[in-house]
């Protein structure tokens, strides 16, 4: 559908603004976008492009029309074509993102786009998944292990097979050190989610519950990865 057939429905959407909003308001959102029945919508105002979002509300069966009202006022409108059931694939989004207004409004502009543009791009060459792992090494590099473990976790929720992540830890125990793996990869949270996808596996868990165990406890509501 296109957006000149149900903009006449807008006035009736249910409108939500989180520009100022501290924190990751974005679980609130998707559970209430899940509420909502087909021919139902949206309306987001935000002081960026909330372009994040946009992915995440199409695989719940959304269409989304937005309007730059103000130099800092994006009105997004989401309008549900048909009502999809999450699949335990929707990727963690990129919280920290919702700090940068506090900081500047300009900044969280070019904040959002950069991010756009690295993860989004049809331009970019290497497999998402690729590009995930390549983060998440870089994180580890720089000591950022709660970045590091929303990485792996997209990147397995994304379909990555965990011989890969194999590779991935044999090469960091490699290139960082048998000493700084053992005290400082072996106990982290990241590993511990390595660890909770092959001992899952190996269990003869499903995929769907493995991915659906990694939001519940290497998700937002975890302190050590949370943003």
């Amino acid at each position: 559908m296109a957006y000149t057939d149900w903009k006449d429905k807008t006035d009736g959407f249910r409108k939500i603004d989180v520009r100022g909003v501290v924190g990751n308001f974005f679980q609130g959102i998707k559970k209430q976008a899940m509420g909502i029945p087909a021919g139902g919508g949206m309306e987001i105002v935000q002081s960026f492009d909330p372009i994040p979002l946009y992915e995440v509300m199409e695989k719940l069966g959304y269409e989304h029309y937005t309007e730059q009202k103000a130099e800092y006022e994006f009105h997004a409108y989401f309008y549900r074509i048909e009502e999809k059931d999450e699949t335990g694939k929707i990727p963690m989004r990129p919280a920290a993102l919702t700090n940068m207004p506090l900081i500047d409004n300009g900044l969280a502009k070019v904040a959002v786009e950069f991010w756009d543009l690295t993860w989004n791009d049809e331009r970019r060459h290497l497999p998402y998944e690729i590009r995930l792992l390549l983060s998440l090494t870089n994180a580890v590099g720089a000591g950022r292990m709660r970045q590091a473990t929303r990485e792996l976790v997209k990147a397995y929720i994304h379909g990555l097979n965990s011989a890969a992540l194999d590779d991935v830890f044999e090469l960091l125990a490699w290139n960082q050190g048998i000493g700084y793996f053992s005290s400082e990869i072996g106990p982290s949270t990241l590993f511990a989610a390595y660890k909770f996808i092959k001992q899952s596996e190996k269990k003869g868990v499903s995929r769907k519950e493995i991915c659906a165990g990694l939001q519940e406890q290497f998700g937002e509501k975890n302190p050590d990865v949370k943003v």
